[in-house]
């Protein structure tokens, strides 16, 4: 079959010639690919999925019962453009009760549809092309993606468990720093686990001063903060000067699908992102906006979510240790980030992190994500379903037997 006339026409950014012609396969696909085949050999075995990156419950029944109202209400049908006031003001009271952040409503906050397209949206505001983005891997490679589609690139700075997960800023050469114009950080940290510490922030504002370069801080697992209160980047003094925050109500609030977030800091940061928002979408249902303001005025939410997570953590780091993982506790996020095994005792052995996350999922119908980015890890998420903590410790029995029954190496 002949390629269409519009195969040539494909821009660079996404493949040119060759868009949709690749053989590579994303890891997801091959965890898709796993899945099929676990399920395909041994149908009477269920699947354990640790890889599932999404709450696992819905929104809290009261934020629900205002959208419910809010779905009716003509003066709701329109256009929302770059937000309303109430989510803003909503978003403000959160900031100040909760992590001790003032802002102004009006100038130094936006929403977005979920953190995710503000990600996107950001490097639009800054890059040119010969640009850099300074971004930690592993992690969420939105932003570094859409650097790239306007001609600029990623500097990698790796996270490693020698330096506690924080990314080494003195290891950049100056001239990338001279370069960089955004660095993308990202905590508590996804995969990893790690919250930043107050020294730690105070040492990013102080690189970002010194090389002109604006901080976007990722902060949609904050609110599952587990070691210490939850610490905004913005409540550190400075921090305001150099960059902006972008929140979700996705991970704290269980309202992964209905795509709200925002974006807070520096006023004309946040009216960049405005401007150039108001050119890609034409804002969230205004009935959601609402119902989201709701969510953030009742703190009693995040903090039911934050120790659901707690607890399935808590069981899972028990029950990996038991099996030889070397593990603990993450400081935030509800995903557990620990060393890959090496092989097992049998004689199976494991190059790499993906290769030991295809074994566990068609051997034993174990899902979890692997990461080779900063050495081979393998990443657990406590979003599977379990109606009921029985349904918790049934889990966690059955996957301490087969994990034992493999006799895994490390």
């Amino acid at each position: 079959m002949s390629d269409p006339y519009f195969q040539q026409m494909f821009a660079d950014r996404i493949g040119g010639a060759n868009y949709g012609k690749g053989t590579a396969i994303y890891k997801f696909e091959k965890i898709k690919r796993a899945k099929r085949k676990a399920a395909a050999d041994y149908p009477d075995r269920s699947l354990l999925n640790f890889g599932i990156g999404e709450n696992d419950e819905m929104a809290p029944e009261s934020v629900r019962q205002v959208m419910a109202a809010e779905i009716n209400k003509p003066e709701n049908r329109g256009y929302a453009d770059n937000g309303i006031a109430v989510f803003k003001e909503a978003v403000a009271r959160f900031m100040k009760r909760e992590l001790g952040v003032e802002l102004d409503p009006v100038k130094e906050i936006n929403h977005c549809i979920g953190s995710k397209p503000a990600l996107a949206m950001l490097p639009t505001c800054f890059i040119n092309p010969g640009d850099i983005t300074l971004m930690t891997v592993p992690g969420y490679p939105v932003a570094g993606t859409h650097t790239a589609y306007y001609g600029g690139s990623v500097f990698k700075l790796p996270l490693r468990a020698e330096n506690n997960f924080l990314p080494d800023l003195d290891s950049i050469p100056a001239d990338i720093a001279a370069k960089a114009k955004l660095l993308v950080l990202n905590y508590p940290n996804s995969p990893t686990g790690k919250v930043a510490t107050r020294e730690f922030f105070e040492k990013v504002i102080a690189f970002a001063k010194a090389n002109n370069i604006v901080v976007v801080q990722d902060a949609a697992h904050m609110m599952l903060t587990f070691e210490g209160q939850p610490l905004s980047f913005l409540s550190v003094p400075g921090a305001k000067d150099v960059g902006v925050e972008v929140h979700s109500l996705s991970k704290g609030f269980d309202m992964i699908g209905w795509r709200i977030g925002w974006v807070c800091g520096h006023e004309r940061l946040v009216q960049a992102f405005a401007d150039v928002k108001d050119n890609s979408d034409s804002g969230q249902f205004i009935a959601i906006q609402n119902a989201a303001a709701a969510a953030l005025d009742d703190a009693s939410i995040p903090k039911r979510t934050r120790e659901k997570y707690r607890r399935r953590l808590s069981k899972l780091v028990e029950t990996l240790k038991s099996c030889g993982f070397q593990c603990s506790m993450p400081g935030g996020s509800y995903f557990l980030y620990t060393k890959s095994p090496a092989g097992t005792e049998s004689g199976e052995t494991f190059a790499d992190a993906e290769s030991a996350s295809q074994f566990l999922i068609t051997q034993q119908s174990i899902v979890t994500v692997p990461w080779d980015d900063a050495g081979a890890f393998l990443r657990f998420s406590v979003t599977y379903e379990a109606a009921d903590e029985a349904e918790e410790d049934a889990l966690m029995a059955e996957t301490k037997k087969r994990l034992e029954q493999v006799k895994l190496k490390f």
